[in-house]
């Protein structure tokens, strides 16, 4: 039976295989099995929950599926739930650096909100885990932001925590309704974890409602403390690059940062991870995209629907 809101969005009280596959196959890329409650907030529908777990009985006796230790999965593999299991547990511990981190940057000149993001974000981490970190700035201020944030990064290197301040996605307060609506970024949207800015984030995260149309049943998470005040640095940052100066700056940090990007890339340049270096630029946003991962994760997951529907 199925019911549809004034958002347009579908809710079906019943529960169909297909569904949970199709969630499960998304996951798999990943190699993380789900619990039920996780399976029902990643489905693309509202579904009964006494539904759901009659399904997954039905679809574990046809070994469609398979449970261990309370996760499910498409893989026949018990070592996945041990691998989660450790992933959850070192997670806990690098969250309250992330949030500790997250808030210091939040203190930089032009930030307007700090959130956690990545495989973090979805309370996952092995032992070379980064932490990731999406940033909102001020409107017109996101190259002078990324740049400041980014030769602070550099002293990290000293120290070797370099990949404990990953600052990977920057947007402003004129590029809050992003482009790419699929399932990769209404996942990523859904478990962004806020640390800081909770009026702009929530702002962000309404001009994003297209979202809940991929994960009707997937709230947005909200920001648990309290915003701190701002530091002199960001006072004294924003006074002195307010104005002409600043707009002077902010194209030529775009214009220098765009060359030097082309030049890795051209070069050739890897990541510490081996991938291709890669970064999506605007006048508004800088996305890194080492080794087109979105592109991949999306391919991958229409070849997995693809089995689904056509199994071998």
């Amino acid at each position: 039976m199925l019911h549809r809101s004034g958002s347009g969005i579908v809710h079906e009280l019943g529960c169909d295989k297909h569904g949970i596959l199709k969630t499960l196959a998304y996951f798999d890329i990943f190699h993380y099995p789900l619990t039920a409650a996780e399976i029902m907030q990643f489905m693309d529908r509202t579904v009964d929950q006494e539904a759901l777990l009659q399904r997954l009985s039905q679809l574990r006796v046809e070994k469609k599926i398979f449970q261990y230790h309370g996760f499910y999965s498409l893989q026949n593999n018990p070592l996945l739930a041990h691998r989660r299991r450790q992933g959850n547990q070192t997670a806990e511990k690098l969250l309250v650096k992330a949030l500790k981190i997250g808030r210091f940057l939040y203190q930089f000149p032009f930030v307007r909100a700090i959130g956690v993001s990545g495989s973090l974000s979805k309370n996952y981490a092995d032992e070379k885990a980064d932490i990731d970190f999406f940033i909102i700035t001020k409107a017109n201020r996101v190259w002078i932001a990324r740049t400041l944030m980014h030769l602070y990064k550099k002293f990290t290197f000293l120290t070797g925590k370099q990949h404990f301040h990953c600052m990977n996605y920057y947007i402003d307060e004129k590029a809050f309704l992003l482009e790419e609506q699929t399932i990769f970024t209404a996942i990523e949207l859904k478990t962004l974890l806020p640390v800081s800015g909770q009026q702009t984030m929530e702002l962000f995260f309404e001009t994003n409602k297209w979202a809940n149309a991929w994960l009707p049943s997937c709230p947005y998470r909200r920001q648990e403390r309290k915003d701190p005040g701002s530091s002199w640095l960001k006072k004294i940052g924003e006074w002195l690059l307010n104005g002409r100066p600043g707009n002077y700056a902010e194209n030529y940090l775009l214009g220098l940062t765009q060359q030097r990007w082309k030049r890795k890339e051209e070069k050739g340049k890897r990541n510490k991870k081996g991938q291709p270096m890669g970064l999506i630029t605007g006048k508004h946003f800088a996305r890194s995209n080492p080794g087109a991962f979105r592109e991949k994760v999306l391919a991958l997951y229409e070849q997995k629907l693809e089995g689904l529907t056509n199994p071998q």
